[in-house]
């Protein structure tokens, strides 16, 4: 069995995965963050289990690349994409507050799995298995307008951090009710932001591995959108009533 018959049924797993996966979120919380529950099972704290289970994408993605096909386009694509994987991994972790909670080994492997596929579906159609595109590529509407996506929703999925970030003072416990940006109007743009990135990164990839992955991260942050909705309700009796879960005015 060649490399191409492999990533092929990948991929095809790949479109199929998310509907199970989007129809039991919905009835089943991942258990990590606000929603972990102590069982006493095997669990790392949260700032390594972040680096472990998201340093498949920077490193698959960087490998697929390196030894794949290195051109303007190709440079492109992999600027973006570490823009956000290397924040996500190396950056985000460390500013957490809470860093030292424990997240369930099970959660750790199963997201290291995802991110391990995931960075080599992507990568590996871009630098090989994909349409070698010309630099003419990089002022195609369909770049042009995924690229702006990709850096808006990184942007607001920034700012959404950023807030929760200095939402509780230096010792303080606990959880409060996020203000300000895009928590006017929603209780999760941090989910908002990341769903239109990698919508962007579909749009400018042009790709059935990017599509893919739109469709995963959709299933994976609405439901556990709607979850923290439905979690800062029942823990706020003053929780903004025009919120909503991740679209404004919609859900």
């Amino acid at each position: 069995m060649n490399e191409i018959l492999v990533y092929r049924w990948l991929l095809w797993a790949w479109f199929a995965l998310p509907v199970i996966i989007f129809v039991s979120l919905f009835f089943v919380t991942a258990p990590y963050g606000r929603h972990a529950k102590r069982t006493g099972g095997p669990s790392l704290p949260a700032w390594l289990g972040w680096v472990v289970m998201e340093s498949p994408s920077v490193i698959a993605f960087a490998a697929c690349w390196l030894f794949g096909r290195r051109t303007p386009v190709t440079w492109a694509f992999f600027a973006l994409w570490q823009l956000h994987y290397v924040n996500r991994t190396y950056i985000f972790p460390f500013r957490m507050r809470g860093a030292s909670k424990p997240m369930p080994l099970g959660v750790i492997a199963g997201a290291f799995f995802f991110t391990l596929v995931n960075g080599y579906l992507n990568g590996r159609w871009l630098t090989a298995f994909g349409p070698a595109l010309g630099t003419g590529w990089l002022t195609d509407p369909r770049f042009v307008a995924g690229a702006a996506l990709f850096l808006v929703g990184f942007a607001i999925n920034q700012h959404a951090d950023r807030v929760l970030f200095h939402l509780r003072a230096p010792g303080e416990t606990g959880y409060k009710i996020p203000r300000g940006g895009l928590y006017r109007w929603v209780s999760c743009p941090n989910y908002l932001g990341e769903i239109i990135e990698w919508s962007g990164w579909a749009l400018a990839t042009w790709s059935p591995a990017g599509l893919a992955f739109a469709l995963w991260t959709v299933a994976n942050l609405l439901p556990r959108a709607r979850a923290h909705h439905r979690w800062y309700r029942a823990q706020f009796p003053d929780y903004p009533t025009e919120r909503r879960a991740l679209v404004p005015l919609v859900f």
